[in-house]
């Protein structure tokens, strides 16, 4: 693992509970494979926590710079950290780390992504990894927010959606504005249905540890083979 010590170069509210973390490489090189994560903290405090790497390494590469999706509502602890983050700021990355990655090569050519809450921050790594060295993938989102406001890089999804470079899908699972007239629930065995047209899907599914279990035994049942899934879990639930 590197350890770098690198300044904050964007600071971009995401959602009314995240933050787009952007850290400039500089001249230094950083690799990793897309689902990996890092280690990250103010420069001057002990604390460091694990982050998932929320750019593939293409645009990493390209960019100078990794890009962090960081929670910051739920921060209790006396001693800052990235929350308190602004452009300047100096944060200490060690990694990069971690398995959650595809196979290389690939042997599926359909992958399925499916996202709860803050679990989009490794599939976009690997979405855009996959959009930019896989042209013959196709490749579907399922992504899962408690609330409308809280789809991370939503235009962004929108647009390619829009290109048709992705299918998406989006479900909220605590809504209450009238305003949103998408799918509403957690996702379920219907869901999964519609948007999984083989088997012969590689599905990688990162969230809380429940919405992870629940998805992966939705995914067995309707006879996707159990090596074909890729999961990653973290600690707190923002489904």
């Amino acid at each position: 693992m590197q350890t770098l010590l690198i300044p904050t170069r964007t600071v971009v509210a995401a959602t009314p509970r995240t933050k787009i973390i952007v850290a400039d490489l500089g001249d230094r090189n950083f690799s990793f494979r897309a689902g990996q994560a890092v280690f990250a903290g103010l420069a001057e405090s002990p604390v460091k926590r694990p982050y998932s790497i929320a750019c593939s390494p293409q645009q990493a590469g390209r960019d100078k710079a990794i890009e962090l999706l960081v929670q910051i509502d739920d921060h209790t602890a006396p001693d800052p950290h990235l929350e308190g983050a602004t452009p300047g700021t100096l944060l200490r990355i060690e990694g990069p780390f971690g398995s959650f990655a595809l196979p290389a090569p690939l042997p599926e050519r359909r992958v399925l992504l499916i996202a709860g809450g803050t679990g989009i921050a490794p599939l976009r790594s690997i979405m855009w990894h996959l959009l930019e060295t896989a042209s013959g993938v196709d490749v579907t989102l399922v992504y899962s927010a408690r609330r409308a406001d809280e789809f991370a890089y939503l235009a962004e999804l929108g647009s390619l959606k829009t290109e048709r470079r992705i299918d998406l899908f989006l479900t909220v699972t605590r809504e209450s504005d009238q305003t949103w007239t998408g799918t509403q629930g957690r996702v379920d065995s219907a869901l999964l249905t519609s948007v999984l047209d083989t088997q012969e899907t590689r599905c990688v599914i990162c969230g809380p540890s429940g919405f992870v279990g629940d998805v992966s035994a939705l995914l067995t049942s309707s006879g996707v083979p159990r090596e074909r899934i890729v999961t990653e879990t973290y600690a707190a639930d923002s489904r």
